[in-house]
Order: C-alpha cells, then structure tokens, then sequence
C-alpha cells in the first residue's frame, strides 16, 4: 500500500492528534511561562520546561513518530511481511499514538493547575499498553523493526514465531498486574512496574536463545 493511501486510512488517529494540537494552541496564552515536564516516584513534578515546549514538544514528537511508523515497512527487507500483520501493525502504531496524546493533556491540565494523578494515570496507560500489545504480538511476522528482535528470533522464523507465542500471554498477564498495582500507587507502583518491564524484556530474550539452541542441535 503506498503512503499517501495508508494516510488517508489513518485519518481517525491524525484526528485525534490534530484536535490535541489544536487544543494546545489555542490553550498556550493561558499557560504558565514554566511548564511541568517530569514528575518523581511520588507524583511531585521535579522539572519544568518553556511552555512552548509545553505546547509542542509531544505534539510534535508524536507527528515524528507517525512518519516513522509509516516509513518503516518500505525501509525493511522484509517489507513484504507487514502486509500479513498490518491489523497488528497499526494497534501497535495507534496505541503509541493515544498515549502521546494522553501524556499531552496530562500535560496542559497540570501547567493549568488542575491535580493530575500521574502515577496512576501512567501506571494505568502502561497495563493497557501491555495487554493490547500482548494480544497482537503473537501476529507479528519476521521483520527487522517491530516484534522482541533478537540475534536469534532474526537469524530463525521458527524462533521468531515461538518466542512471539511464548511472549504474548507474558505482556498480557503483566498488564493486567500494572492495572492493578496502579491503585496502589507510589514505590509499590514504581517498583512493580520496573520489575515487570525487566521480566517482559529479558524473559523473551533467554527463551529465543534456548529455542535456536534446540533447534540447531
């Protein structure tokens, strides 16, 4: 499918960015001259940039990243695997996307002095992440750019498919854990959430290694 076909595809998520952007606009000469930026372990923002960055940093990234994600198909080797998991594909692309435009609001409500509970908010969002990722990733065929790419899984399409079974239900169940320590909040929610990324991460990896193993021996 060519770009300007998939664009004109895209025109609910492109939407939706394009209102947030709006909104932003039309919000900055109410904003502060200092916009929060990052908050810590207990939800204190700890760091404040420009509003213009305020205003356009995410924004802008998030129109970044769907250059990106619409490039890459025609910049992989492989290029014609994407169209046997372009549904996967694109709820992979589209859920970047509405975290982008979540984060961007969570930004401008807290520059306007509304009390956002960020640590819930990115706790939660990451648990969704994670199960929606989770649920798709076991359709994700070999490819150089999307998908748990590792020497093995790169060098094997059977490794690449069974390690992509074996991390999918991994992503859901750690969602569904996210979820629920977001309740909870603070360390407990920080600590959590790092152990989860680490056993997600690394998990995969060591099972791609050992699948090879077997099947080369």
């Amino acid at each position: 499918m060519r770009i300007s076909d998939r664009i004109k595809k895209d025109w609910p998520i492109l939407s939706l960015m394009l209102f947030v952007f709006i909104i932003s606009i039309v919000l900055y000469p109410y904003l502060p001259d200092k916009v929060p930026s990052h908050w810590n372990i207990k939800g204190e923002v700890d760091a404040y940039s420009g509003k213009l960055f305020g205003v356009l940093g995410l924004n802008l990234i998030n129109i970044g990243v769907y250059f990106m994600f619409l490039i890459l198909p025609n910049l992989d080797p492989r290029k014609e695997n994407y169209a046997k998991f372009s549904s996967a594909y694109n709820i992979i692309r589209y859920v970047f996307h509405v975290f982008f435009v979540l984060m961007q609001i969570m930004i401008l409500m807290a520059a306007l002095g509304y009390r956002v509970d960020v640590g819930f908010v990115v706790t939660l969002s990451t648990g969704i992440m994670f199960i929606l990722f989770g649920n798709v990733m076991g359709k994700i065929k070999h490819n150089y750019f999307v998908g748990i790419r590792t020497p093995w899984t790169l060098a094997d399409e059977g490794v690449w498919v069974k390690t992509h079974r074996f991390a999918a239900p991994l992503w859901v169940m750690s969602g569904f854990i996210m979820l629920a320590v977001s309740f909870i909040g603070g360390m407990t929610a920080f600590v959590v959430l790092m152990f989860v990324v680490f056993i997600i991460s690394v998990v995969p990896i060591i099972y791609s290694y050992m699948i090879y193993k077997n099947i080369k021996n």
